[in-house]
């Protein structure tokens, strides 16, 4: 796809999903629509995973509309869908909720921003000057063994209770969601994905696969595929997302925004 700008970036993306190879459903969604990039994990049996995630990056998408965006409006649209999650209905014993993590494209006084955003296990990546950076922190029990110093990175990988998560929406406690701004830098490259690919794949393979493909298209296509290749044992989802020039500070974010040429790009589920 060509360039579109927003709030003074000129950005370009590309997104991969697929079920896996063990899942009968994909339960993944996700949203790629300037200035919005994120994807959500959903859980829960049967529709309600699916559901679950559908909410998240509605709320998320939602945001679109809006001339420039805050934390306080991220907050109140992930309590929004937070809300709608504990609505669904599921079997006895078993409650939806899904993951969510990505970053809004927003204005900032010296330039633009990135707004991440993160709640449970799915990521969010920087490449930045050849150097691949994990944003987020996963909310789950093998993360706070690993900052124990319990077990170790790899260790989390393989550990038993790696599916465990300790923050979703649509948990019977909201959860607090995890908020990072970063400057948006020409040629950076962000990376969104569940974790069907890092269960997969582990940083130095992902980083290897985003320096191989400078097509943002064609880097979340291989990072799938390469995570097919290992096993694919859950949903796989990443967006892609490039940075290709940045101008200076910005007033408004919607007078310079351009329309994509396909339109909007959200998706997920079946």
């Amino acid at each position: 796809m060509r360039g579109q700008e927003h709030c003074g970036v000129v950005l370009r993306w590309g997104v991969m999903t697929d079920t896996g190879r063990r899942r009968a459903l994909n339960e993944d969604h996700f949203v790629a629509s300037a200035p919005v990039f994120a994807v959500a994990d959903g859980m829960g049996g049967q529709d309600a995973g699916d559901l679950a995630s559908a909410a998240a990056v509605a709320a998320l998408g939602a945001l679109g509309g809006l001339t420039a965006v805050s934390q306080a409006d991220v907050e109140d649209v992930l309590g929004r869908a937070h809300a709608a999650v504990r609505r669904i209905e599921t079997q006895p014993g078993r409650e939806a909720g899904t993951t969510v993590t990505g970053a809004v494209v927003v204005p900032g006084p010296i330039g633009p921003q990135w707004l991440v955003v993160n709640v449970g296990d799915s990521r969010t990546y920087l490449q930045a000057q050849g150097r691949l950076e994990r944003l987020t922190v996963d909310h789950s029990e093998v993360q706070e063994m690993v900052d124990a110093g319990v077990i170790t990175r790899a260790q989390a990988r393989t550990h038993p209770r790696r599916h465990v998560i300790t923050r979703a929406l649509g948990a019977p406690a909201a959860p607090r969601a995890d908020f990072w701004w970063l400057p948006v830098e020409a040629d950076d490259r962000l990376l969104v994905c569940s974790d069907g690919l890092t269960s997969e794949l582990d940083d130095v393979e992902i980083a290897d696969i985003l320096r191989a493909e400078a097509d943002p298209q064609a880097a979340a296509r291989a990072l799938v595929a390469a995570a097919l290749a290992a096993g694919g044992r859950d949903n796989i989802t990443a967006v892609v997302v490039d940075a290709l020039e940045v101008a200076g500070a910005v007033d408004d974010c919607d007078d310079d925004t351009r329309p994509r040429p396909a339109g909007a790009v959200s998706g997920g589920g079946r």
